[in-house]
């Protein structure tokens, strides 16, 4: 079996991080954000095809030098083709049922069971669904019981057929690929509406979902890892005090005050004095002493200097 990952943006809202790593290779805790959708994966999926094309070459290389277990396939658009031209430009790679990913999810969802709904249900796919309080930013299913019977993209407030919404991760048949024009073509707007009537099938699931492809929900998908049991505390602590769940990994800490949902990768440093929360600081950020530091995410090699109070920002090291 197979699975498709939609990774061929361009990260814009998590710049400039993305300036020089691609979104899926930026760290979520412990591993790239794309290794936590591929390390997810029931057993019988042994081919994960990439739809690629910012830093493609970044992506390969990773690939090269790290074994998931399983077969990576990294297909490139040489232009951008929407979600559905995406899927229809690997479709060589696609020739049984297959799951599909937008490459940016992070969600408790158990593929497993998504699957044997899909097989139990029949028909062209099953869309993953998630409830929100409020639905206008996003796509939103109609169901008549687990049949979906409408489609609704990113409605006015108050005019939502539902509180469910396209949670981003689906099983598709192959037929799907004879519903998808050449060219751009958006899947939720263009594709999914036509093909109603082949049956399709909504799950919904409980535990928690994020879409990071901002600061905002990048921080928020870390502290759901840190709260589902992802924390980790093997860092070089002296006389620091750390609060709440956190993702310490060889970090150097000195007279501080950590968290609670702070990522401390190896060779990030934190100096006398200082306090941090909700953060992430990648290899080789460092924070001086006697700042505050607060839903931030520091790059590879970002400082911050001493005295310096610093909240709700990006920071990447300018060489």
């Amino acid at each position: 079996m197979k699975a498709l990952i939609l990774a061929g943006g361009m990260g814009t809202r998590l710049r400039p991080l993305t300036f020089s790593t691609p979104k899926p290779l930026l760290p979520l805790l412990d591993r790239p954000m794309v290794m936590h959708i591929i390390d997810s994966l029931p057993k019988e999926v042994d081919t994960v095809v990439l739809a690629v094309s910012y830093m493609k070459d970044q992506l390969e290389e990773y690939f090269r030098r790290n074994d998931c277990g399983r077969r990576v396939v990294l297909v490139n658009e040489d232009e951008p083709l929407g979600t559905g031209g995406a899927i229809r430009n690997v479709r060589q790679h696609l020739d049984d049922t297959f799951f599909c990913f937008n490459g940016d999810i992070i969600s408790s969802l158990d593929l497993r069971d998504l699957l044997s709904f899909h097989k139990r249900h029949g028909g062209i796919g099953t869309l993953s669904l998630w409830e929100v309080p409020d639905p206008s930013a996003f796509g939103v299913v109609g169901l008549d019981w687990d049949r979906i019977i409408d489609f609704q993209e990113k409605p006015a407030p108050g005019t939502a057929i539902s509180n469910l919404i396209n949670a981003g991760v689906y099983v598709f048949q192959p037929e799907l690929l004879d519903h998808i024009p050449s060219g751009v073509v958006s899947l939720e707007r263009q594709v999914f509406p036509k093909i109603l009537e082949k049956r399709m099938h909504g799950y919904r699931f409980k535990g928690y979902w994020v879409d990071c492809g901002t600061p905002e929900s990048y921080l928020r998908a870390q502290s759901e890892l840190l709260e589902h049991g992802r924390s980790l505390s093997a860092a070089n602590m002296q006389e620091v005090k750390v609060v709440g769940q956190n993702y310490l990994d060889r970090a150097d800490l000195k007279g501080c005050v950590i968290g609670p949902h702070v990522c401390a990768l190896p060779g990030s440093s934190v100096a006398d004095g200082s306090a941090v929360e909700r953060s992430v600081l990648m290899e080789g950020a460092a924070i001086g002493r006697g700042c505050k530091v607060r839903n931030c995410l520091l790059g590879p090699g970002a400082k911050v200097d001493d005295g310096e109070s610093v909240h709700d920002k990006v920071l990447a090291h300018i060489q």
